[in-house]
């Protein structure tokens, strides 16, 4: 049988560490086959991370834009209104970004969070994976995946937290958790 070769949507969802650090890990692997690779970041904000520096070396093959503003609901810095407007802005440019066929992955991280804070509407979500270029690999990542983003997806991995360093009251760590 002859081997089918198109974009798969993948899902990294669920209450878990490690969705943005699975999506990380496609990078780097399709980063080893020269492949283009873009990941937009819908919440996270300006804090210095090492995907960002880590993503330098792997330049121009991977890239990574941060197109949110922080977290929307712990410890928010922002009022929501401003929330909404980056993200609905980020959408519009997400859109183009797609559509243009640039990249052979393109990586939403945190875009589930962002359809479960309201900022971009589910809807908008699946009509993109219905009209994405049939070669592009699309990968959502973000807790509470939307039942239609799975539903429409070829690959869901659930990350289970069953337990935390946090609930210990240890904070994120360098070079772990950013």
């Amino acid at each position: 049988m002859p081997k089918a070769e198109r974009g798969l949507v993948i899902v990294y969802t669920g209450d878990g560490k490690g969705k943005t650090t699975a999506a990380l890990g496609l990078a780097l692997r399709a980063a080893g086959y020269k492949t283009k690779t873009l990941m937009l970041q819908f919440v996270k904000g300006t804090w210095k991370s090492g995907e960002l520096e880590g993503a330098k070396v792997l330049y121009p093959n991977f890239e990574i834009r941060r197109m949110g503003i922080g977290f929307v609901t712990w410890r928010p810095k922002r009022p929501y209104k401003e929330h909404l407007e980056a993200a609905q802005k980020a959408w519009e440019e997400t859109k183009q970004i797609v559509a243009s066929n640039r990249y052979d992955i393109i990586i939403l991280d945190e875009i589930n969070n962002a359809t479960r804070f309201n900022l971009i509407p589910v809807h908008e979500v699946v009509n993109l994976i219905k009209q994405k270029p049939e070669r592009l690999h699309l990968v959502l990542t973000g807790r509470e995946a939307a039942p239609e983003v799975i539903e429409a997806a070829d690959l869901v991995t659930e990350m289970k937290m069953i337990k935390h360093p946090f609930q210990k009251g240890i904070w994120a760590q360098k070079w772990i958790d950013f």
